[in-house]
């Protein structure tokens, strides 16, 4: 019908108007928050990079006991003028004098003896210039920044991070106006908040921004001071005046626990000195892709640190650049004497920039390497066998109640320091527990469906086989669930006839969303979890054969199969995370 036809065109045409309304909108973005987390109980100061942040007014933080406030809103440092340049360089220096005067008593001046001793120094400060440059004329506005707040209160390392910053051409980077607005926003932890993972949003005039993780931790926090990318802590000049080298002292170790804050910038490495006692167990947990899963314009699309620890000679004593199949890295090391360590944390191509930041916990802490089984029955008592590095018990006990089904998680605490995450599943299926040797089809168990089997591939080159019987024209679905609990099983899902025919096979199911992963669930780059349904053809015997795709395996290589016929499951998102829609719009979602 014609009239019909006009109405679909004209709802065609707006539509079309909105969508394209939509993609006019100056969408406020966050793209990483530094520090991306705090201690209980501390207030702090981070900055939150983003665009199109101008204006912003409120902060959300999820959960209870998290407060913040914003300060201010201001925007990179793009080219300085001359005058802005001779103003900074005079401020510098006015610091820099300041706090030489508070270290060594008086400032060094051109009539100082040349016969003086040098005195020890600390890294990074800056050097002044040969030629004074004059006190400006005029009055010069300086760029508002956060590097430029309050310069005759920072130290002398913070200023020589100013002044490379600012005027050494080899520090300087590829400006990015996705991190080109920094919001400064006060975060106030209450002590008894909940520790853990919390999402920050902004609202600005124009909308909520993208959320971002900031993290709850028990620790007490370090921030990296730059410069602190110097091989093993050299004695470098301060400075040189009439004849001699003044030096800054070293700074003192850091004292374990802790946990370390810090940007990696292009070529950077950051370092951090702490001390160890002997047989100390020690572990290194960095997180860096899971505080920003994805960075656009970078490859690959994450910051990748690695982590590397010296012993005091300056000898590398152990590396790491992932955990299994986590680009984060995790590092065990167990202290072979009394002393002093440095770690050194940088990208594995010696990338940076702003939002390439890391968490790093370092210290005598717990961490579970394997749990079994990983999951059980709702309702049903579960008490599952740990393994890893410093526990407190070899035991956790996992929360079944009826409820929600699906995936949750558990943690440890010993002497107020919290272990890793584990994941495990729940369900309302029966279950059982797999026994070996169910090697071939000869030694399958016998499997009553529906039914979830709790197993392990034990060894390299394991394959556990399950037999069933079926009816022609049953339908059958197989799935394991193992790396969406934090296996590292790659699976692999073989169903067989009697004799041995195959029937279906799937190596990698692609999720459509991931517990792990949450918002981020496009950014997954390997679904190693297996999958398959199949009708069965006539009524007789039938197997599955689960293994590991590369014929890895160990005590660590849990899994969960589900056995059963295929049960209906949906799940409601929403992408983007953020909406923006003009008052009478309309926008496809």
């Amino acid at each position: 019908m014609p009239g019909n036809r006009n109405v679909s065109f004209v709802l065609w045409l707006l539509c079309g108007a909105a969508v394209c309304g939509q993609g006019t909108v100056n969408q406020p973005q966050i793209g990483y928050l530094y520090p991306a987390g705090g201690q209980q109980g501390t207030t702090l100061q981070i900055t939150a990079g983003g665009q199109f942040l101008r204006d912003a007014s409120e902060v959300y933080i999820s959960g209870q006991g998290v407060h913040a406030r914003v300060i201010r809103h201001t925007r990179g440092i793009g080219n300085l003028s001359a005058d802005q340049r001779k103003e900074i360089q005079r401020l510098l220096r006015e610091a820099q004098e300041k706090r030489m005067e508070e270290l060594f008593g008086k400032s060094p001046t051109a009539a100082e003896p040349a016969e003086n001793k040098p005195v020890p120094k600390e890294t990074g400060a800056p050097e002044p210039s040969e030629k004074q440059s004059p006190p400006a004329s005029k009055e010069v506005k300086l760029p508002d920044h956060p590097l430029l707040m309050d310069l005759d209160k920072k130290s002398l390392r913070e200023l020589a991070h100013i002044r490379n910053v600012l005027f050494f051409p080899r520090d300087k980077q590829q400006l990015n106006r996705q991190i080109g607005e920094l919001v400064l926003i006060e975060i106030t932890i209450d002590p008894d908040a909940e520790p853990g993972d919390r999402e920050l949003r902004i609202r600005t005039p124009v909308g909520l921004t993208n959320p971002l993780l900031f993290q709850v931790d028990l620790l007490p926090e370090a921030w990296e001071l730059e410069p602190n990318d110097q091989e093993a802590y050299p004695d470098l000049p301060l400075a040189a005046k009439a004849g001699r080298q003044l030096h800054l002292p070293k700074e003192k170790p850091l004292e374990l626990p802790v946990l370390l804050n810090g940007q990696i910038l292009p070529g950077d490495i950051d370092r951090f000195r702490f001390r160890a006692k002997k047989d100390q167990p020690l572990v290194i947990d960095a997180r860096a892709r899971s505080l920003i899963p994805y960075l656009a314009d970078t490859v690959p699309g994450w910051f990748q640190a690695t982590l590397t620890l010296y012993n005091a000679e300056g000898k590398e004593v152990a590396f790491t650049d992932d955990y299994r199949f986590n680009p984060d890295p995790v590092l065990f090391y167990k202290i072979p004497e009394d002393g002093e360590y440095e770690l050194a944390v940088c990208d594995s191509i010696y990338r940076g920039r702003e939002d390439f930041v890391y968490r790093i916990s370092v210290g005598e802490l717990p961490f579970i390497t394997q749990l079994f089984p990983l999951g059980g029955k709702a309702g049903a008592k579960i008490s599952a066998s740990i393994d890893g590095w410093n526990l407190p018990e070899k035991q956790v006990s996992l929360d079944t109640q009826p409820g929600e089904t699906g995936i949750r998680q558990t943690m440890l605490y010993k002497d107020k320091r919290r272990s890793n995450r584990v994941y495990y599943a729940v369900d309302t299926l029966p279950e059982c527990t797999e026994t070996e040797s169910n090697d071939t089809s000869k030694e399958a168990p016998k499997i009553s469906l529906p039914m979830i089997v709790n197993g392990r591939i034990e060894q390299p080159g394991d394959v556990d086989v399950f037999r069933f019987e079926g009816s022609g024209g049953d339908k059958i679905a197989a799935e394991v669930s193992a790396r969406c609990l934090n296996s590292p099983l790659d699976s692999l899902l073989r169903l067989t006839d009697a004799a041995g025919t195959i029937l279906e096979w799937n190596d990698d199911f692609v999720l459509k969303e991931s517990f792990l992963y949450k918002d981020n669930t496009g950014l997954i780059t390997h679904h190693a979890d297996s999958r398959l349904t199949a009708v069965l053809p006539k009524k007789g015997t039938y197997y599955v054969y689960l293994s590991d795709s590369e014929h890895h395996g160990g005590p660590a290589y849990a899994y969960r199969l589900r056995l059963s016929a295929p049960r209906p499951d949906f799940s409601l998102r929403v992408v983007p995370s953020g909406l923006f829609i003009r008052n009478g719009g309309i926008i496809p979602i």
